[in-house]
């Protein structure tokens, strides 16, 4: 055949097509003439192995050798060689292997996730936190770095007992502030609303005719107690019980035992009284201002008994029951009469000491009549 072919570099060296020497197939060599003019050899010919370097089949020293395709390949077309795969830098590797949930690091980082993860006791979880950790220099840290870092940013025994400390100053604050405004405000809340309702009662019971003069029960309310000085009215009830009389708000009159003093209407004795000076109504909280002259008023069902106030014993010992003798010693009266004795705590929010004030009755006056000037001014 003679017929044109474009000439191209050969992919397999510089010779052309024809320069092969040989059918690709097995035929003869071309040796510069075409495919027509020499027959086809039928006698078995020896191959030559291909020599170091060639490529392709083709042999070197410009034998002639047949060209035998790969078994595994289905044809027979050239092809360009596939690209490698592009390499893929670590940071990134790390990154796809994260995003895959795969765990980071080498093989022993991979085995250490694994057995967090499916470990005994619980502990996948915190194995796999401890792993998936990471250094400053972005690397992850083993376990054992990891744990150490976790234990130093625990505070230490010396920063848990200053808050415990701490805690507790604070708790004991705030429970000392709430006892406190129990005892100052609170109490003194309850106790005046007591006070009223007890002195509502009596007012109510002396008009109606309910109540008579005579022995009264512990607790029960007999009389109101006036000074007017200090814009006092408040009950006073049978004994000195701090339940029953006292924290109600109420002043109590000593009226058992060796305590036991006269009632108003006496002819002759002390009536000695007991109030609260801080909290529960705290009726005697100012009576250290009396002076003498000032008006102590008792009103009972049908008189008004009045007494000026005479001296004072600022500070006594509470065992001294000596000042509500029937003649108070300390209280300058020298001879049998109508007294009056007011008993509280002193100093102010202490049961420390008492403090004593001392009265004389200048007027008995029937409710008949009319208050007396001392409740009119």
């Amino acid at each position: 055949m003679t017929a044109l072919r474009p000439e191209r570099e050969d992919l397999y060296g510089d010779a052309s097509y024809e320069s092969y020497g040989g059918d690709a197939y097995g035929g003869e060599s071309f040796g510069g003439g075409s495919y027509a003019e020499k027959p086809y050899a039928e006698e078995p010919r020896v191959e030559e192995p291909y020599a170091e370097g060639s490529f392709g089949g083709a042999p070197s020293g410009g034998g002639s050798a047949p060209y035998v395709p790969p078994a595994d390949d289905e044809t027979v077309a050239l092809r360009i060689p596939d690209p490698p795969p592009p390499s893929i830098s670590a940071s990134a590797a790390s990154s796809v292997t994260s995003a895959t949930g795969s765990p980071r690091g080498g093989r022993a980082a991979r085995r250490k996730a694994a057995k967090g993860r499916h470990g005994r006791h619980g502990g996948g979880a915190a194995a796999e936190s401890l792993s998936e950790q990471e250094s400053p220099d972005g690397k992850p840290l083993s376990r054992i770095e990891a744990r150490r870092q976790a234990k130093a940013r625990k505070p230490g025994a010396a920063v848990v007992v200053s808050r415990a400390l701490g805690e507790v100053f604070i708790t004991t604050g705030v429970l000392m502030l709430l006892f406190v405004s129990y005892q100052l405000w609170w109490t003194n809340v309850r106790a005046h609303a007591q006070a009223d309702k007890e002195a509502s009662s009596l007012q109510n019971d002396w008009a109606s005719g309910k109540g008579a003069p005579g022995t009264f029960e512990p607790g029960q309310g007999f009389a109101l107690l006036h000074i007017p000085k200090l814009d006092v009215v408040v009950p006073i009830a049978e004994g000195v019980s701090n339940k029953k009389v006292l924290d109600k708000g109420m002043v109590g009159h000593y009226s058992e035992g060796a305590l036991k003093t006269a009632m108003p209407d006496a002819k002759t004795g002390n009536f000695a009284l007991a109030g609260h000076r801080n909290t529960h109504g705290e009726p005697f909280r100012y009576i250290n201002k009396l002076s003498p002259g000032d008006a102590i008023v008792v009103e009972t069902q049908d008189d008004y008994f009045v007494y000026k106030m005479t001296s004072t014993l600022p500070v006594t010992a509470p065992s001294n029951t000596s000042v509500i003798d029937p003649i108070p010693k300390g209280s300058g009266f020298s001879t049998a009469g109508r007294y009056i004795t007011l008993t509280t705590c002193t100093p102010e929010f202490t049961s420390k000491y008492r403090l004593i004030v001392w009265g004389k009755m200048v007027e008995e006056r029937p409710r008949s009549k009319g208050k007396p000037d001392a409740l009119v001014q």
